[in-house]
């Protein structure tokens, strides 16, 4: 009969120990912070667990790490897109996890929790970006109708400019008439001027009642 070491890892332990890492790798955390979590719930160290993870446990989740990551970089996308999108991410995110508790307490083995999760994970992963199409077809659209304003007040403001110029053409025009006219009338006046300085000059005379022209002064 083999002797069973005190201190070796059950499956429950492996379950606990795939569980919270892939939390904390969905969520952004560090795996670090996952292994004290895990040395804390089952009495072990963070190291014993880091080394527990990496020699035995990740192999059998490889495919549920990569959409862990995909889920978290999915997660900062959404958070930066819309904080109502990425409230509903984070609570569609959280809801694998009390799945998983689920199947956990329903003593389902590691096999079927794997793909079970990997199932869970890809359904949501078509949701999230069922979700974000929808919300980028949206933003096209509201792209499309900015361009389209943006475009009539380009024309609009292609007009107005032509108008403005025929405007500024049209009083330079009149300034320039205006001015001509203003030169003509001052040189009429000082022609007037000059006539009636030129009669008061004039010599004037009258016929006296022999009939002589006589100065009038």
């Amino acid at each position: 009969m083999t002797a069973v070491r005190q201190d070796a890892w059950s499956a429950e332990d492996d379950l606990i120990l795939a569980e919270v890492t892939l939390r904390h790798i969905r969520e952004g955390s560090t795996q670090l912070t996952a292994f004290e979590e895990v040395g804390d719930r089952i009495s072990r160290t963070s190291a014993a667990c880091g080394f527990r993870w990496n020699s035995c446990v990740r192999k059998k989740y490889e495919a549920a790490i990569q959409i862990a990551k995909a889920q978290r970089q999915k997660r900062n996308y959404l958070k930066k897109q819309s904080p109502l999108m990425g409230t509903t991410a984070v609570a569609s995110l959280a809801s694998v996890d009390l799945e998983e508790s689920f199947y956990k307490s329903e003593g389902v083995s590691e096999e079927t929790i794997s793909i079970d999760a990997v199932i869970r994970f890809l359904k949501q992963w078509k949701n999230s970006y069922q979700d974000s199409s929808r919300h980028v077809r949206s933003l096209e659209k509201k792209i499309r109708d900015k361009e389209e304003e943006l475009s009539i007040l380009r024309d609009e403001n292609r007009r107005l400019s032509l108008h403005v110029n025929e405007v500024q053409t049209d009083y330079r025009v009149v300034n320039d008439d205006y001015k001509a006219l203003i030169q003509i009338m001052d040189r009429a006046r000082r022609l007037a001027f000059l006539n009636e300085e030129e009669d008061e000059q004039k010599s004037r005379f009258k016929m006296d009642a022999n009939g002589n022209l006589e100065r009038i002064e």
